[in-house]
């Protein structure tokens, strides 16, 4: 057996992980503008988003606005954000139009295997330790890897995700991703850190998030300066979601 494949049946034999979410508070004193806009992109988003949490989608949305307003995210327009709290047995990334309020696409997707089994419960942004690293991050070139078309992922968040080059965190395709993994096995397989992706999703997914991009890999403890809503109220005042 594969040794991925291994891993993952050994998980799902043993006691299942609690799927009681970890609750995420909303952000204090963030400005009524910014508020209001996330809640109607919200809704105007539809049932595909459904199952992405509120408080989540405003963390994804205040971080994206300011850092668009810092100049360090030069692809307006596209967010993508992953819940990492929930099972990998559930789709948890989205990738959204901000101007059309419309989901591109809603994917499984891996966290490391240092991180947990069904829940990633640990996060690291230590080299060599198997773990999703939470924060935003910026999207950067592609290239023909191993696992094909990859697409590179800076992170953004000093001292939480910026071994994310050094590490070779990257967006690509995974076999313990794909529809008949999680069919055999009730759950994603593990990557070495990697937000790893269907393989019948990741080229349209990769290709929605050109050079420049915002994601967002969202989970319990996750901190980030650019949680800063007034910012996020300037860059919204001026150029709205573009």
């Amino acid at each position: 057996m594969h040794p991925v494949a291994a891993d993952t049946a050994a998980a799902a034999a043993a006691v299942p992980d609690s799927l009681a979410l970890t609750s995420v508070a909303p952000l204090p004193a963030l400005p009524d503008s910014v508020r209001q806009a996330v809640q109607l992109l919200h809704k105007q988003l539809g049932p595909e988003a459904a199952a992405l949490r509120p408080e989540v989608l405003e963390r994804a949305c205040v971080g994206y606005l300011a850092l668009r307003h810092e100049g360090r995210i030069q692809q307006g327009g596209v967010l993508a954000v992953a819940d990492m709290d929930l099972p990998s047995s559930e789709k948890r990334l989205w990738v959204l139009d901000l101007r059309q309020g419309q989901v591109l696409h809603r994917s499984h997707v891996a966290h490391g295997r240092g991180s947990g089994r069904l829940r990633a419960r640990r996060f690291s942004n230590t080299i060599k330790s198997a773990c999703t690293a939470l924060g935003f991050y910026r999207t950067q070139d592609t290239y023909g890897g191993k696992h094909g078309l990859s697409r590179r992922l800076r992170g953004l968040d000093a001292g939480q995700n910026d071994n994310a080059l050094r590490r070779y965190v990257v967006l690509h395709a995974a076999d313990y991703v794909s529809r008949q993994h999680l069919q055999r096995y009730g759950q994603a397989g593990y990557s070495r850190g990697c937000p790893a992706l269907p393989p019948d999703q990741y080229r349209a997914i990769i290709r929605s998030l050109p050079e420049g991009a915002c994601l967002l890999l969202a989970g319990p403890g996750l901190e980030s300066k650019w949680l800063d809503g007034a910012a996020a109220a300037r860059q919204l005042a001026a150029r709205g979601w573009q």
